[in-house]
């Protein structure tokens, strides 16, 4: 697809931005150009499906050499746990609205008007596509250091919160890696003044009671019971958390 006198000057303001310029400028082209767009008169175009695919990998493993590096003491079990809170779709899309990526999306008429240009799937999935770009012009190094840009306040921001004693994630892996089927989490009861209420919930899995938990909020309360079916279920030991901390 030949770039006009127009696109290029589109495409030299992102590289601005990034601070990268492209060797090859039509793979930054075709890092933006949305599937909706390669029809009729522009079937010729090439999406951005592929650097999609490769993006996401280089993504991958550019946050996790940082928190292999940053964090000796860290198992891989909570390593993806941070991973995932970092690099999901809502992340990607604030990295991506941070440079106004999408005025730069090559659209169909029909997306444009449906707000494409802000829908945070296509925003993300653009961001990993410039990713596999750059990687694919310039090696790892300039990928690497744009990807540690915008993602190490996240990655930081995972780690505080992500915790070995985030007891409803570990359960919510140990159904799905186990096929173990629904997962629910029900209030029992509501006690106490209004300034200091407890909370018990129970974990039901296939409409069966499990564990229960109380706390002074729903979300406590919903982990305690976590922890207590994850320990019923054999999924941990007693001093598993504490061995990790």
């Amino acid at each position: 697809m030949k770039l006009s006198e127009k696109r290029y000057s589109e495409l030299n303001r992102l590289q601005g931005v990034i601070n990268y310029s492209f060797n090859d400028p039509e793979l930054l082209n075709n890092a933006l150009t949305h599937t909706s767009y390669v029809k009729g008169e522009n079937r010729n175009a090439v999406h951005n499906e592929r650097l999609e695919f490769l993006g996401d990998a280089v993504l991958e493993l550019i946050v996790s050499e940082y928190l292999f590096v940053n964090n000796p003491q860290m198992n891989e079990g909570l390593m993806t746990r941070v991973r995932s809170r970092a690099v999901y779709e809502n992340a990607l899309f604030d990295a991506a609205r941070e440079i106004d990526l999408g005025r730069y999306l090559l659209l169909s008429h029909g997306e444009e008007h449906t707000g494409g240009r802000e829908k945070p799937s296509i925003l993300s999935d653009a961001l990993e596509a410039l990713i596999g770009a750059m990687y694919l012009d310039g090696g790892i190094e300039p990928a690497k250091k744009f990807i540690l840009g915008f993602a190490v306040s996240a990655i930081n921001e995972a780690v505080k919160t992500v915790t070995v004693k985030d007891y409803k994630t570990l359960l919510q892996e140990y159904i799905q890696q186990n096929h173990a089927g629904s997962l629910e989490y029900n209030v029992v009861s509501i006690s106490g003044p209004d300034h200091k209420r407890v909370f018990t919930m129970e974990v039901c899995i296939n409409g069966m009671s499990y564990g229960r938990g109380q706390g002074g909020s729903k979300q406590e309360a919903g982990q305690n019971a976590a922890h207590a079916t994850l320990l019923m279920l054999g999924a941990v030991k007693p001093e598993h958390f504490e061995e990790q901390q």
